[in-house]
């Protein structure tokens, strides 16, 4: 499995987890969310709705000139797995070009343990965020799927 180096590093800091620590520390994830900055700021309708969470879920992303990708999310703080996710995506993805955020494994969650302690239907909810992801940036540079 190849991925780019900062998420590695999250998901092998969970798959060496205890199981009973892989919940808190998915949770912590959720303080690490950027704020949006100004111009998103109760601007969801400037942002894509991930439909697929259990909870209102946006995200937004830029793509510079030098094609590095910079995420931007809107969940909730009363949602904190799903912030979770985001602050793990937030870390692992912000700054990559964009041709390491499409070779990320769609899958890459499952290597981190998460399913011994989370449903499946938030886990679908991941997988749906990192699809858009990848979706906006296949559109945003012209690469094809």
């Amino acid at each position: 499995m190849s991925m780019p180096q900062q998420l590695e590093a999250i998901v092998d800091d969970f798959r060496e987890a205890p199981k009973s620590l892989r919940l808190p520390m998915l949770l912590e994830y959720s303080e690490k969310v950027p704020p949006l900055p100004d111009y998103l700021e109760g601007q969801r309708e400037a942002m894509e709705q991930v439909h697929e969470c259990q909870t209102p879920f946006f995200l937004a992303e830029e793509i510079d000139d030098e094609q590095r990708v910079t995420l931007h999310f809107d969940a909730p703080p009363e949602a904190p797995t799903t912030r979770g996710f985001a602050g793990i995506l937030s870390e692992g993805l912000n700054g990559l070009k964009a041709k390491d955020i499409l070779e990320t494994p769609d899958d890459f969650y499952n290597y981190m343990g998460l399913s011994e302690v989370i449903s499946p239907l938030r886990l679908r909810g991941m997988s749906a965020i990192l699809y858009r992801i990848k979706r906006q940036t296949r559109k945003r540079t012209g690469v094809e799927e």
